[in-house]
């Protein structure tokens, strides 16, 4: 049994932070039901294709373990047809603009109408506010949510993460609302909104530095690069690559950086570990020396000490480091490059990284679900074609007959008249 066996889905998302949410449920166990527009279906479907005529990675790598059905709602018999999916469904996720299902009729009063229990769930890029009726994207998001302003080096201009915090850090927010009013609507027999905006879901993942401005009116923040040489303005600066806690870090090079971009190592000096460092960078003598040997006497010294242990680093691999440091419970990690994250082992053999076979792609690597429950382990299976499922649910889960799936058809409800959607 799955965790979430049981759960009906309503999946009016597309693009990525929807689509992150209601994969993630899915995976569970949820009986996600992916709505499409007929002959178009999620526009992901076409975007970033490598191979002609088959629903790109982008699209597949989102919405794996759905159920796929076309559905023209601006069509009176597919609009009906949508009440019914609403009433027989537990919860609705939308990442529409701000208004769209407003403007089709179906308002949150409309929705409770026809079904009170149901959770009605939804990413914005903002909240209420000045901002609340904005699309937002992904770098959108990172800038307005405070990563932007504080990632890269001081003396450069502001930059996005490679990860998508925006997207589907606000898609994996949303799904612990969901299931979390799900778990009210168990005690209250209540469905209820639940609303996550991608600012507020990366200021959330950017809460350091909002502590950090916070500390900032009482005297330079020790531990980034800019002290005690640089100047702090009135906001938190961009740090580089200093750790953000109270263990300064650093990425150094290590062996082959010269033509390996990827041939880096971050170490952290950790107090506790200071002693071992030293001898291993072969400066034992900074163990006692009162420069070195305290943590607040060493900030001053922060950029000395890393290049001293980057002359160490640039002498081994960056797996070597790794063997060197670890069994001394001196922190670091190497930097790992998509290349060598698909093709390592242990992240195959936990289910993180999974290959799974399309109908129509083949064979392709994937995400699988981060989560590990012990009793509802998690099987990734291919993202659905488009409308692959529309009869299945019309009598599966509407109850319709033969001749009422075969009305629906001819009506356009599904899309074309006789069709239920083009490949």
């Amino acid at each position: 049994m799955k965790a979430l066996e049981g759960v009906r889905i309503l999946d009016m998302t597309h693009v990525q932070s929807g689509p992150t949410c209601t994969q993630l449920l899915a995976w569970f166990g949820a009986d996600v039901i992916k709505v499409e527009r007929p002959g178009v279906g999620d526009i992901t479907r076409g975007q970033l294709r490598d191979l002609p005529g088959v629903d790109s990675l982008y699209f597949t790598m989102l919405n794996s373990n759905k159920r796929s059905i076309t559905l023209d709602t601006k069509n009176a018999e597919g609009r009906k047809l949508f009440e019914q999916l609403i009433k027989a469904c537990d919860v609705m996720v939308e990442n529409f603009a701000p208004g769209a299902l407003d403007r089709m009729g179906f308002t949150w009063e409309r929705i409770q109408e026809l079904n009170p229990r149901l959770i009605y769930a939804s990413v914005k890029g903002f909240g209420p506010g000045p901002y609340e009726d904005c699309k937002v994207y992904e770098n959108v998001a990172q800038c307005t949510g405070g990563s932007a302003s504080t990632t890269g080096f001081d003396d450069g201009p502001p930059l996005v993460t490679g990860s998508q915090i925006g997207d589907s850090g606000t898609g994996l927010h949303l799904a612990l609302g969901i299931v979390t009013a799900l778990y009210q609507r168990e005690k209250s027999g209540r469905g209820q909104r639940v609303l996550c905006a991608m600012q507020d879901g990366v200021l959330n993942l950017c809460r350091v530095k909002l502590r950090d401005q916070q500390r900032l009116a009482h005297g330079p923040l020790k531990e980034y690069p800019q002290y005690p040489h640089g100047e702090f303005g009135s906001a938190v600066p961009r740090s580089g690559n200093a750790s953000g806690g109270g263990q300064p870090g650093w990425i150094v090079k290590c062996k082959g950086w010269e033509t390996d971009p990827n041939a880096y190592i971050y170490v952290i000096t950790q107090a506790a570990v200071w002693p071992k460092l030293c001898q291993v960078i072969g400066k034992p003598e900074w163990i006692d020396h009162p420069d070195y040997a305290k943590p607040d006497a060493r900030l001053p010294r922060l950029k000395a000490i890393f290049d001293t242990i980057e002359q160490w680093t640039m002498t081994k691999t960056k797996l070597e480091v790794m063997d060197i440091l670890n069994p001394l419970d001196i922190p670091c990690g190497p930097i790992l490059s998509m290349q060598e994250l698909a093709e390592e082992p242990s992240l195959r053999a936990t289910g993180t990284v999974v290959e799974v076979d399309h109908p129509t792609r083949g064979k392709y690597l994937t995400v699988g679900n981060p989560i590990k429950l012990s009793d509802s382990p998690a099987e990734v299976k291919p993202s659905p074609l488009l409308g692959e499922h529309t009869d299945a649910i019309l009598r599966g889960v509407l109850g319709l007959s033969d001749a009422e799936v075969a009305a629906l058809k001819q009506s356009g409800a599904l899309g074309e008249p006789g069709a239920v959607a083009a490949e």
